[in-house]
Order: structure tokens, then C-alpha cells, then sequence
């Protein structure tokens, strides 16, 4: 008895909890036909990855989708503002998209149907696509409190695949400066 799936199914299972997460009809949208699976040493699927880029994956604790940013912009593409969006004002957008987290006083608009622990996209005023993450509080009330986390980002559009921060050119330590320094 085989305890794999086949892609076929692992297709399915993933647009099903899809479109349990964000709506009837986004599960065909976020993972169209030709994704990968990356599973668990115990067979379950883990990443969801679609010509290279990772979409999302399936949290072990309760099997709901985390997105990469690359899931977050099909997602994007797939629903209308609000959906699922929080609205960041636009001088705190640089920071964000550098992976910091979203901050309930920099929230200017949100959708009163997130709850706590959905994961949503943070956008800037012109429904830029600024990073993904996870609400800390509902939608409502990320309107509601001025102090304390929005939004955990969990991958913002300035860091790379792997979700580390790539620093620009100028903004990294020289190589040659650190060798220098080092006493041998």
C-alpha cells in the first residue's frame, strides 16, 4: 500500500485548501497545472513551487498555506482590493518591503474580513504589493489600535527567493575590507 500521492492528487489537495483559505475559485488561479511538490521525510507536501519560484507552503501545525511572494502576487492577481490586503502607508512601505513587520498605527486601510492568523498581503496606497505575512489581529482591529504588530511579514518584495534580505551594492561591507581587518 502506497502512502504517496500522486501529483494529480497533490494538485487537488492543495487548491482545495486554497480555496477553503482565500475563497471558492483560488485554488486553480494560485497553483495552475505543472507545479512541484517538495514533501516531509514522512511523505506530506510541504512547498509548493511553480517554475522555480516557491508559491507556498503547507504549515505542519494546522495544513494551511503560508505564501512566498511569488504566491502572494498571483494571489493578488486572482482577488480584487480588499481582498485579504492591508493598506500601509507609504513612507513606512520602503521598510516593510524589507522584511520588517507591519505595525498597527502605519495601517491605513485593511479587509474587515481578515482574522487573526491569516495570511495577507501587505500593500502600499496604489495596491503595490509591498510583502506577505501573517495578521496578528483582525482587520478591524488593525484599524482599531494605533501601537502594537499588524501584520508578522513573513517575506517582503525586497528579499530574494530564499527569503533573506539581499543588501544593495553599497549598502554591504567589502570582502577585501573584512580580510584586511582580520588578524591572522
Amino acid at each position: 500500500m502506497s502512502t504517496g500521492y500522486s501529483e494529480n492528487s497533490s494538485l487537488r489537495r492543495v487548491q482545495v485548501i486554497a480555496d477553503f483559505q482565500f475563497g471558492n475559485g483560488v485554488g486553480a488561479g494560485l497553483f495552475p497545472e505543472g507545479c512541484r511538490f517538495m514533501l516531509s521525510t514522512t511523505g506530506r507536501i510541504r512547498q509548493i513551487l511553480f517554475e522555480g519560484a516557491r508559491l507556498a507552503t503547507i504549515r505542519a501545525s494546522d495544513g494551511r498555506l503560508t505564501l512566498g511572494m511569488e504566491g502572494a502576487r498571483r494571489l493578488q492577481a486572482l482577488l480584487p482590493a480588499p481582498g485579504y490586503r492591508v493598506v500601509i502607508r507609504d513612507d513606512v512601505a520602503e521598510f516593510v518591503a524589507q522584511g520588517k513587520n507591519a505595525f498597527a498605527k502605519h495601517v491605513v486601510g485593511a479587509d474587515p474580513a481578515i482574522r487573526a492568523g491569516d495570511d495577507v498581503l501587505v500593500v502600499a496606497g496604489d495596491d503595490r504589493l509591498i510583502a506577505c505575512g501573517g495578521a496578528v489581529v483582525s482587520g478591524t482591529g488593525m484599524l482599531a489600535f494605533n501601537y502594537g504588530v499588524a501584520v508578522r511579514v513573513r517575506q517582503g518584495s525586497e528579499k530574494d527567493a530564499s527569503g533573506k534580505y539581499q543588501p544593495t551594492p553599497d549598502e554591504g561591507d567589502d570582502e577585501e575590507a573584512r580580510h584586511e581587518c582580520r588578524a591572522d
